[in-house]
């Protein structure tokens, strides 16, 4: 049975203190990594593409972990929905290390260039969970980033990718990431409402089994687990904002 929302919360802030000093202790001895390397915009295909897919958000959408951007999420996407149909399918990264939902709201979403995308892949969260954001806090700079989306793309199809399980990363011990995992629930669950008041397909998290998907980090994914990434999406490229299975235990 889930921990209901208040509880979590509330057992969070207890464990706070632990959170602080082994949270401090793991950050001053893990790895940086920097974002992949390699052109942020490509095509698949040729004559003028049906998809044009945007993948915005943080380290995950800049695929930190790897060495080149072609195994990123949103050309792995894009690669994959071309073999499927066919059709061209242009693609565009707006990837950034570290970054938070107000970060992308108020520094990435005005500079994006104009543009006609058909879908957009948004990956958020984690790092508002590391960084010990309040629930209202997220919801109100994550809904103002569906909000800002859909105001300067109207006609594009949005997804948002919940955080993961994060007791399944090889560097975070016990009881730290099963504190962290206290937030990520949080976070995830007001994102799911989030998406669905906002139009937005919330995917579930990308169940993980082993750590093979990791890369040297032990935190972000490596070439097979953005390989997994990419087919988990796919699986709910077709869902509605009111049909994903993530959002069935509130409606």
């Amino acid at each position: 049975m889930s921990m209901s929302p208040l509880l979590s919360s509330l057992l969070s802030w207890i464990c706070f203190p632990v959170y602080a000093v082994q949270g401090t202790w793991v950050r001053q001895n893990s790895m940086r990594l920097s974002p992949a390397h390699g052109p942020r915009t490509g095509k698949y295909g040729t004559g003028e593409p049906t998809t044009r897919l945007l993948t915005i958000g943080d380290s995950s959408a800049a695929a930190v972990g790897i060495e080149h951007t072609d195994g990123a999420i949103g050309p792995q996407l894009a690669r994959k929905i071309h073999e499927q149909t066919g059709q061209a399918v242009r693609w565009h990264i707006s990837g950034h290390n570290s970054a938070v939902a107000g970060e992308i709201r108020d520094t990435v979403i005005p500079n994006l260039e104009p543009e006609n995308y058909t879908h957009i892949v948004i990956m958020l969260g984690t790092n508002d969970m590391k960084n010990w954001h309040t629930v209202p806090r997220w919801k109100k700079e994550f809904g103002n980033v569906l909000y800002a989306l859909r105001t300067k793309f109207p006609e594009a199809k949005m997804y948002w990718h919940q955080a993961i399980d994060v007791r399944q990363s090889p560097i975070l011990p016990e009881p730290l990431a099963s504190i962290m995992n206290l937030r990520v629930n949080l976070l995830n669950r007001k994102g799911a409402q989030l998406c669905v008041e906002r139009g937005a397909v919330c995917v579930p998290p990308l169940p993980i089994t082993e750590p093979a998907g990791y890369c040297e980090d032990g935190f972000h994914a490596n070439e097979i687990g953005y390989d997994i990434w990419s087919d988990h999406f796919l699986k709910f490229w077709d869902c509605e904002p009111r049909t994903s299975p993530a959002v069935k235990s509130f409606l």
